[in-house]
């Protein structure tokens, strides 16, 4: 049963960590990130852990500043709109009632309970809210806390959507765990590390107070073939030296069913043949990525006499000096 936890979101700008200006456009911001995620991508540094961090660190940069709803949470809100459960409604109610009764949140403010804490603004305020974990719901009662659950999905499940039972263990008014399932709802296009958020699903609140909300973290089980990097999604296809060196019309695997892809005559090995739109749906809207065919030229093996000869006679019929100029 997947443990249930509570999370707090580090501090860090995450401009600064694409090395984007705060106005760059959508465009600007995915051409970065996929720059920065290819030098600093795991496969590319085995064993390197300051590379993983850092390509935890622009994948996540992404990942808000990609979605122009968290985007601009983030612009208005600052770190704090990083949290669990940040609600952007309750915090622009929060500062409207503040700024009434205080002006620019430059002073300290108690919080009714004998206890005060001190901060320079508005976004210190929000930060130590929910940092305590839970909007006050009135004197006779508290919120919920919010809470985490992991969620692992098919990669097929996770590009499509759909239904999915989650399982946890929720904690009581008590203290006590006790067993709970629920069913999400899948977006298509849903990345791993991702959430979803499912409302009054948390943690009981104490008094009258209302429940917190329960964050389904996505994990994505790798897939047979594809690969995924944001909304374009890659495999490897093998050609035989006929296909690649005289083109051929294949049926190639999609997400959704087959299709049949053009391979040029003279195709390379490693060479992408992309089929346009047949990617992952934009979770925010706004079209599919791309699926990109990787080509691997199989060399045939074990071939008899008569076969090599006339594979040496197709290598001098073609006249090409594959080694000019290395020497």
């Amino acid at each position: 049963m997947p443990e249930v936890r509570t999370e707090n979101a580090g501090k860090r700008d995450l401009y600064e960590v694409l090395g984007v200006a705060r106005d760059a456009g959508a465009d600007e911001i995915r051409k970065v990130y996929r720059k920065l995620a290819r030098r600093h991508h795991p496969d590319v540094n085995p064993g390197d852990a300051a590379a993983e961090e850092a390509f935890k660190a622009v994948s996540q940069a992404h990942a808000v500043l990609s979605d122009v709803d968290r985007r601009r949470d983030y612009d208005e809100f600052g770190e704090v709109a990083l949290e669990v459960g940040f609600d952007a409604e309750k915090a622009r109610e929060a500062r409207a009632s503040f700024e009434q009764r205080f002006g620019d949140g430059s002073t300290g403010f108690g919080s009714g309970g004998g206890e005060s804490f001190q901060f320079g603004g508005l976004e210190d305020l929000f930060s130590d809210l929910y940092a305590r974990r839970g909007w006050s719901e009135g004197p006779r009662g508290r919120r919920g806390p919010d809470l985490e659950a992991e969620l692992e999905l098919d990669f097929l499940e996770a590009v499509c959507g759909g239904e999915k039972r989650l399982s946890f263990a929720l904690p009581g008014p008590d203290g006590e765990l006790r067993p709970e399932t629920l069913t999400v709802a899948i977006p298509p296009g849903v990345a791993d590390g991702g959430r979803i958020r499912l409302r009054g699903k948390g943690g009981v609140g104490s008094g009258e107070g209302l429940p917190g909300d329960l964050y389904a973290r996505v994990r994505v089980r790798p897939h047979p073939f594809f690969r995924r990097e944001q909304l374009d999604v890659y495999f490897d296809l093998p050609l035989s030296v006929s296909e690649a060196a005289l083109g051929a019309q294949v049926r190639v695997p999609t997400l959704d069913g087959r299709a049949t892809l053009t391979v040029p005559a003279g195709t390379d090995s490693g060479a992408k043949l992309r089929l346009r739109g047949k990617g992952v749906s934009n979770p925010a809207g706004g079209g599919a990525g791309d699926l990109y065919a990787i080509v691997q030229i199989r060399v045939p093996r074990g071939l008899s006499p008569e076969a090599g000869e006339q594979l040496e006679k197709l290598d001098s019929a073609s006249g090409d000096e594959l080694r000019r100029g290395l020497f």
